[in-house]
């Protein structure tokens, strides 16, 4: 990862060709109070303040922006952070890194912060010292129930594929799914797959069906290396569903499969295959479409 300093650099030069001059102002102001205050008041005033001086107006990174984040931090995405988060998170590299005092002013945010505070916190981990140490903060932050943070988490953020145990990896899949958030946007989901996950994903698909209810299609995702008997059955349940999106990610799944059974499961759907094999259908779109049809 790159210099705390290169990081903060990067940001400001994010903000200063975003916000207005005197929000700028204010904001290298308060962060050379937060570095140079002996008590952590100054940073925590400053970080409630900092939305009476910036918008919740997304970034709208640039491609060479883009590509300048993930050469900080290896993942690092800020492209659906806004303006506030930014400036928040400018702060938050600004306080001096001892690290006791560090934890103490970092703990009480999470603790105290409102929810867009504490989006910006866990939206910053990937860029946070002590990185290791803040395991524990990030899994308890999945157990909210507001997208907002969960999201901050979950989402463009490479921490949990970098620190989560399998267990707890998996609850966050599971729990992205159960809230139907957007998969595709999980960082390193198809590395971090796993047999325990797919079997909770198929589960997870059979309660529903039960229940008479739609399957969220990205599902299917989570079981194409583990092909098997029992993933075979759900996949041509899924392949029968009227809605095309369903179909198109059961045979993205099945396609990604070397077994017979597979290959013959794809046979008399050569168009759907064709589009596959030209990447007209990813999960990414099967993903983004589905957000669509939902919202």
């Amino acid at each position: 990862m790159a210099s705390d300093i290169e990081i903060k650099s990067f940001l400001r030069k994010i903000i200063e060709n975003r916000a207005e001059e005197k929000s700028s102002s204010w904001l290298g102001q308060k962060a050379e109070q937060t570095e140079s205050s002996s008590s952590n008041s100054t940073f925590f005033l400053a970080f409630s303040q900092a939305s009476r001086f910036f918008k919740k107006e997304n970034l709208e990174l640039s491609t060479e922006e883009k590509d300048q984040a993930r050469n900080l931090a290896p993942g690092f995405d800020p492209s659906h952070w806004d303006l506030l988060q930014t400036a928040r998170t400018c702060l938050l590299l600004h306080f001096p890194q001892e690290k006791e005092k560090w934890f103490t002013a970092i703990n009480q945010l999470f603790e105290t912060g409102d929810m867009y505070e504490q989006q910006a916190l866990y939206a910053a981990l990937p860029v946070m010292p002590f990185q290791e140490e803040l395991l524990s903060r990030a899994i308890d932050g999945c157990r909210t129930n507001m997208t907002l943070i969960f999201d901050a988490i979950a989402l463009n953020n490479p921490f949990p594929a970098k620190y989560f145990p399998e267990a707890n990896w998996n609850q966050l899949v599971l729990k992205s799914i159960f809230m139907q958030r957007p998969l595709y946007r999980i960082q390193r989901l198809d590395e971090r797959r796993n047999p325990a996950l797919a079997d909770i994903a198929s589960d997870f698909a059979h309660e529903r069906w039960a229940a008479g209810r739609d399957v969220m299609p990205e599902l299917w995702r989570l079981v194409v290396p583990f092909i098997n008997e029992k993933f075979v059955a759900d996949l041509k349940k899924v392949l029968a569903s009227n809605a095309q999106l369903e179909v198109e990610a059961g045979l993205l799944a099945l396609y990604g499969c070397e077994s017979e059974v597979a290959k013959q499961l794809l046979q008399g759907h050569n168009e759907e295959v064709m589009a596959i094999e030209y990447g007209e259908i990813t999960w990414e779109k099967i993903g983004r479409d589905f957000q669509e049809k939902k919202a």
